[in-house]
Parts: structure tokens; sequence; C-alpha cells
């Protein structure tokens, strides 16, 4: 173990944010950046030659020691959901999400307790990731307080405004890339769920990225079996309607849906995943059409991302009682992330 070391940077990183200026600069800033907090938390780097360190879609990840504690060293790409992710962290305390050990605003770097990085839900038998999630979910819908983290996050309901004038702007702009009526949906929930979150007094603190590969096994999961030997990462925190956060655990491992019939396989889905965590379907269910709506026009906006495209709107379509035709089955789909660059 070494404190001094450079880190590699890991070259799916490096692909990812070489593609823009800001992202190069970062890249560029990562080794002091590093080194900088390394050296100030007194951090040994716990990485073994030749290995590189965890990278996902919104930083570096370092395995180091704190006083011979075994930790991890996250230093993000700075952007809006990076910079309150600490705060929620901090409001969970370690409850149902990985402990916050350290953090500093201005590099967006945090060190957080270890978790087995090896050990996702992701290949996790459904049963058991319906059981994890919902207890998870549960332990972080979070009532608020008086603390001042709670301060730092947007409303839900703030952003179903925000999709009502920017969904059927975008639509228009990308040349109408699916039917007016999947729009109509989604903007109809913006309208009523929005509305709704703003009157009925319970906001609770929802991860919005909830999803299988976003819920790593505790470094001690074999002595702490179940739910409890899990903890979310990566959380992308608001304050809104609990159903919310359901929606990626839809559009995550679509490919396992029953090929016989994956429609009902998918709202099937819905409902054990919300009333694993207590919540409402029917209100996920609207909510995701929603997110959707949105991803894909977000897909619609990029080059070499046809199929993530597809995925969203047979997700969206499909919710909405209506799958569009055209599309390619289930199975056939990319998992997120897989498709383009």
């Amino acid at each position: 173990m070494s404190r001094l070391s450079d880190v590699p940077i890991p070259p799916d990183l490096t692909r990812r944010y070489g593609g823009s200026s800001a992202g190069r600069a970062w890249l560029a800033s990562l080794p002091e950046l590093i080194r900088g907090r390394v050296d100030h938390w007194e951090l040994d780097v716990d990485l073994a030659d030749g290995t590189l360190p965890w990278s996902g879609h919104g930083g570096i990840v370092v395995p180091v020691r704190c006083a011979g504690t075994a930790a991890a060293l996250k230093v993000a790409f700075p952007h809006d959901g990076a910079r309150v992710e600490r705060h929620a962290l901090a409001l969970w305390n370690g409850r149902g999400a990985v402990r916050l050990m350290q953090s500093d605003a201005g590099t967006c770097a945090m060190l957080l307790a270890r978790l087995d990085a090896g050990r996702s839900l992701q290949s996790a038998p459904m049963d058991t990731a319906v059981e994890v999630w919902g207890s998870l979910m549960s332990q972080l819908c979070l009532v608020p307080d008086q603390r001042p983290q709670w301060q730092e996050f947007d409303h839900v309901a703030a952003r179903a405004e925000q999709w009502s004038d920017d969904l059927p702007a975008d639509w228009e702009q990308l040349g109408r890339p699916f039917p007016r009526w999947l729009l109509e949906a989604a903007l109809e929930v913006c309208q009523t769920r929005g509305a709704v979150s703003r009157r009925t007094g319970h906001d609770v603190l929802v991860n919005t990225d909830f999803h299988y590969l976003n819920i790593l096994a505790r470094t001690d999961a074999t002595e702490v079996p179940g739910p409890d030997g899990y903890a979310a990462i990566d959380p992308q925190p608001m304050i809104g309607e609990a159903e919310f956060g359901v929606a990626p655990v839809l559009w995550n491992r679509v490919s396992e849906l029953s090929r016989r019939d994956p429609g009902a396989g998918l709202l099937e889905r819905c409902r054990d995943f919300s009333a694993a965590a207590g919540l409402d379907a029917e209100i996920a269910r609207q909510w995701s059409i929603a997110r959707e709506v949105d991803n894909a026009l977000r897909y619609a906006s990029k080059s070499r991302h046809e199929g993530d495209l597809a995925r969203s709107l047979w997700v969206a379509s499909t919710l909405a009682g209506r799958t569009l035709e055209g599309l390619p089955a289930p199975h056939d789909l990319p998992e997120p992330g897989q498709a383009g660059s």
C-alpha cells in the first residue's frame, strides 16, 4: 500500500469524459485531486499493482485504508447530482446506504465505507432483489426535518412542472420521435401527480437512481444476511413521492421478463417492488411513464443510442397500456449503459 503513488485512471472513464473540454480538464486534474485527498485524510491506497480502481458513470472510486480500516475514496465529476450526494448520505448515516466518513464539497470527493464492488443485485435472483430493494427503500424514505441538508434537494413536483414545458418542446425539436399519445400520457402524469405531490404533504427523501447495480453487498454480508447485508450507492436524491423512485428497477433487467408475456411481467414487477416497499403501484406506474418518456427524448437527442431509445419506448408505452409496434422484443434490448458511448 502507498500514500503517494499515482492512481491509474480507468480507460472507460477517459472515454466517457474525454469528449468535452470540461471533461478533459477534470481528467487532467484527477491525479492531483486524488493525491490531495489521500494526503489530507491520511489514507493509504489499497490497490494492487496493475489493478485499476473502480469507475462508474460519474466518477472514480479508489480502495483505500483509513487508520487500517477498509474504505473507498470517491471523486466525482462535478455536476448537480454529485454536489448533493453527500447531503443525502449524511442524512441516511449508513442506514440503508453506504456510510459517509468524510466529504469535501470543493472537489466532489467523499470517503466512504468499503462495500463489496463485485456483489450487486444485478445478478441476484429477482425474488432476492425485490426483498432487498423493498427493505432498503423503506429505510431510505426519510421524512424531512430541520437538518440543513434538506434545503439542498430539488422537489419531484418541480421536476414535473419543468417536464410539462420541456417535453413537448423537445419532442417537436427532435422531429416527433414517437407517437403524440405517449407524450400526452407523460404530460398527464406531470400535471396530475405533480400537483398532487405538492399538496399531499407526504414528502420523503427519494433515491431516484435506485437500481440493481447501485445496491452492493456490505463487506460483512456473510455475517449479516438478507437486506441488512446490502447498501445503496450513488444516489440521486430528491424530495417528493417515494413512488418516483421505482422506475429504475423497471427499465433495468428487462431482458429477464417472461418471453411469453413480457408486458404482464413488467406490470407484475412494478407491483412486486412497490409492495415490498409499502408503496402504491399505480402511482409508481404513472411516474415511471413520465420518467421513461424523458429518458427516451434524451436518447433520441444522441447518436448511437438507438437501443436505449427502443428500451425506454418499450417500457414507457407498455406501462401506458399500448406497447408501440416495431420495437425489438424485450429480451433483445440492451441494458442501460450497454448501448452507445
